[in-house]
């Protein structure tokens, strides 16, 4: 038996394979055309039972990057959480969980000097 190696679909190729499924085409057809076996893409069309799963999209509610950025400088700049908060236009415990969230990429002195 020969193993293949491991592939990670791009969205295109993902796109294109969802594409092909919703115009009827087989597994073993959409197979052939990526030189994979048809249980490669029935792996991927499963688990949602062959309904395309909406687009993903981020929460309005999460922080973007330009907001950690953001207050990445308030705390290099040494603002207080009071004060990054209201320059972002969000509450201080949205800005004090994201800090505890990530304290251990920040180093160990960073988030304990702006608490």
């Amino acid at each position: 038996m020969v193993y293949r190696t491991w592939i990670n679909y791009t969205a295109t190729q993902r796109a294109e394979m969802w594409g092909r499924w919703q115009r009827d085409e087989s597994l073993t057809a959409i197979g052939r055309a990526f030189d994979r076996p048809s249980s490669s893409i029935f792996g991927l069309l499963a688990p949602t039972g062959g309904i395309r799963p909406p687009p993903r999209q981020r929460s309005q509610l999460a922080l973007t990057l330009a907001e950690r950025e953001e207050i990445s400088r308030g705390l290099a700049s040494r603002q207080s959480l009071r004060a990054i908060a209201t320059q972002l236009g969000r509450s201080p415990s949205t800005i004090s969980r994201e800090l505890q969230r990530n304290s251990s990429r920040l180093g160990s002195g960073a988030s304990s000097q702006a608490l």
